[in-house]
């Protein structure tokens, strides 16, 4: 196993327990809630984000336990917006991550508590870094406003505003770029700076830099999502396959073809390597992650 496979397999397993420790336990009351936040958020999932964190926080010597948290925080408000993605409402799928969506394991109205309820957990978690860490709290009212920030309309909220108005309209490149910087690249532009803000303030340069890569990433990780749509099987993605075209949705492939995404996607990899250039050799893993967005088969 190579130093980087090393490195993320401990991340996730480390993630996962962590995880567990931060939500309520599945026999507290309300015990059917609990259960069903559980299943959304445990048992799956490449962890990207608490990759993204981790590995931002190496450049900055920042404290293991707010980034268990920042981490944490992150996959928590993750995992709810894909609980409602899913719903009926929303997207209408069936499958995530391999097994049946929380509103079909569950019910309708349970999927939607479960949202709200790892939303407001994220917040939590984050905010009681105060007690647990040796971080300032005028820097931790800064985090969690970041937190806050990637999550609501001007972040995730607003690109899946766009979105579902989006169905079966043409964009431009422009457009679809603006969508999926709010709805992906938000949460995994909030992963970064939050990994790297607990260490130290960042100063104007630096902040440039991660913004630079973290765009790239953003954008990197939805057009290989679209490619991925549009050729693997449910099996390999864990979800429904196919579903933005029998949606109508538009995707980079539906604008620019195949082998054009697959050639944009490889252009922002390069662009997430060059951002980290002023890091040096500390942002080793970030330029591994970059990779792994890229190359990824699900």
């Amino acid at each position: 196993m190579s130093g980087f496979a090393a490195w993320m397999q401990g991340v996730q397993q480390a993630m996962e327990n962590d995880l567990s420790a931060l939500l309520p336990a599945a026999g507290q009351a309300p015990q059917r809630l609990h259960a069903a936040m559980r299943y959304a958020l445990l048992g799956g999932g490449k962890r990207v984000r608490p990759l993204l964190v981790f590995a931002a926080g190496q450049l900055f010597d920042t404290e293991p336990r707010l980034l268990t948290r920042s981490a944490a925080a992150l996959e928590m408000l993750h995992a709810y917006s894909l609980v409602h993605d899913d719903m009926p409402c929303m997207d209408d799928d069936i499958l995530r991550r391999g097994k049946p969506t929380v509103h079909v394991a569950f019910d309708e109205a349970t999927a939607l508590l479960v949202g709200d309820a790892l939303q407001a957990q994220a917040f939590l978690v984050l905010a009681e870094a105060a007690g647990d860490t040796a971080l300032p709290s005028p820097r931790l009212v800064q985090m969690l406003a970041l937190l806050a920030t990637a999550a609501g309309s001007m972040g995730m909220c607003g690109g899946q505003a766009i979105d579902l108005d989006s169905v079966g309209q043409a964009l431009s490149q422009a457009q679809l770029e603006r969508m999926h910087q709010l709805k992906t690249g938000a949460l995994l532009r909030a992963a970064v700076l939050l990994g790297a803000s607990g260490g130290k303030q960042l100063d104007a340069e630096q902040t440039a830099a991660l913004d630079a890569y973290a765009d790239a990433i953003g954008l990197a990780f939805q057009v290989v999502d679209d490619v991925l749509d549009a050729t693997a099987d449910a099996d390999t993605l864990g979800k429904t396959a196919g579903k933005d075209a029998a949606n109508h949705k538009p995707t980079y492939v539906s604008i620019l073809g195949l082998e054009e995404s697959r050639l944009l996607a490889e252009k922002l990899r390069q662009q997430a390597h060059a951002a980290l250039a002023p890091f040096g050799g500390k942002a080793q893993r970030l330029r591994e992650l970059a990779d792994l967005i890229v190359k990824r088969k699900a």
